[in-house]
Formats: structure tokens, sequence, C-alpha cells
């Protein structure tokens, strides 16, 4: 167990400064808000339905991202090969470019008239005002966050355990599915968690490409904008508060899972 230290001034006043920045304003939504405001907006139709919404493309967004971005990552962890410090440039673009100016790029790409929204359309896949286009929002901005925690668990993972596995006769596949992933796998749920929940708060992308069926962080906005400060907080507390929950409810299992 680890012994309790006395913090030193400095660094205490500087964590306690970090604190109070995060806390302060979560406990003033709270307190700008009453118990049956809160009640009000969990009865509101199209709040319940955008929470449902919300929470389900996030989903929907990190299965895709764990299926497509696993192996990039296990690749970017293991081989070296011409390029690879662009690749991984590439996959943190998401993270600098503004999300409104992402929203555009996608819209360009994926748009009603988008260079491949358009034949897609024909075949009946549609990204504009569409759960799929909230869903290919949260993924394009929240992919490098799994990614890069998923290749630092499979990088600790030592290169000689899999050597041996491969010596015994199993194929790549096998490797990374038996022994690789198994072994990362706590790396792995905390990038997953940590692209679930930026997915479900991404605005910017999302709003330009798909602004309808609007997810919760675009009703909060739209109900900002129309109906001012007072009707935007309940809904704003109701989302955090949720969110709390969720969280807490999440870390719990996966603490319980690594005991």
């Amino acid at each position: 167990m680890m012994k309790e230290q006395k913090l030193p001034p400095g660094f205490a006043i500087g964590f306690s400064l970090v604190i109070l920045l995060i806390v302060l304003p979560l406990v003033m939504t709270f307190l700008s808000t009453s118990a049956s405001q809160l009640a009000l907006s969990l009865s509101d139709e199209q709040v319940a339905r955008s929470i449902g919404l919300t929470l389900s493309a996030g989903a929907a967004a990190t299965c895709i991202g764990l299926l497509i971005g696993l192996p990039a990552a296990y690749l970017l962890a293991r081989f070296k090969f011409r390029g690879k410090a662009i690749f991984e440039s590439i996959i943190d673009l998401p993270l600098v470019i503004p999300h409104s100016a992402a929203g555009i790029a996608l819209l360009l790409v994926f748009g009603r008239k988008g260079l491949l929204g358009g034949p897609l359309s024909r075949l009946g896949l549609v990204f504009s005002d569409r759960p799929a286009g909230i869903v290919l929002g949260m993924l394009f901005v929240s992919l490098p966050l799994l990614i890069n925690a998923a290749r630092d668990a499979f990088a600790a993972v030592a290169p000689e355990i899999e050597h041996s596995a491969r010596v015994d006769g199993a194929s790549p596949w096998e490797v990374f599915w038996k022994v690789t992933l198994p072994l990362a796998w706590r790396g792995v749920l905390s990038g997953a968690i940590t692209m679930w929940a930026r997915g479900i708060s991404e605005f910017g992308a999302v709003m330009i490409l798909a602004y309808s069926p609007k997810i919760i962080p675009v009703l909060i906005f739209e109900r900002f904008q129309g109906l001012g400060l007072a009707a935007a907080t309940p809904i704003t507390a109701l989302w955090i508060f949720l969110i709390l929950v969720l969280f807490g409810i999440v870390r719990y299992l996966a603490n319980s899972i690594d005991r």
C-alpha cells in the first residue's frame, strides 16, 4: 500500500486549481437546476430520444472503431515500414482539426452530393441528416483516441511472447486474438471508453453532417440559441448526471474485471 505523503505546497495549489476548474462549473450547473426541472426534462420526448440516439450512436461508433482500429494499432505497435511516422500523423489529424471544419470535410465526401455520398445514397446508404452520419461524425473525431491507446497497450506486450506462440505454430491472427489482445485488453478497454466518451460529446462535426435527428449536444445548443440559458440548463444538468452515473458504472465494472 502506498504510504500517504505530504504534498508540496506549489504542486498542491496547482492540483487544487485543476480540480476547481473542473468541478465548479459542474456544481453550478446542478445548483442552477431544480429537481422538478430535471424531471420535466426527462419526461420531454425529444430529450429522451436524443439521449437514446446519442448513447447508441456512440456505442456503434466505438464498435466500428474497435473493428477497424485495432488492426491499425497493432501494425503501428509491432511493424516498421516506410512512411510509418506519416501515417501516425495522419491518424492524429482529427484531434487537431477544428471539428466544425471536420464536419465540412465530411460533408464534402459523404454528403448527398459528396464524392462518396452521392453514389452511396443511390444504393440506399445516406449520411446527411441520418443516424449513419452521426455515427460517422463521432467515429471520425474519436477514433485516434482508441488507436493511440491500443497501440501503446500492444507495444507493452513483450514481442518474445508472440514469437513463442508463432514457434508453436500459431498464425498471426491466432497470436493476435489469443495472446496479444488478452494481455493488452486493459489498455484497449481504456481506449474504447475514452473513444465512446469523446464520441457522445461531439458537436461540430455531427451538427454539420447530420444536424437532425438531434443528439444531445446539438439539442442543448438549439435550446440555448432559441430559448436561452434557462431552457438549456436543465437538459445540460440531466445529461451531465447521466454521464457521471454511466461512467461510474463502467469504471466500476472495469476495475472489477481487473481484479
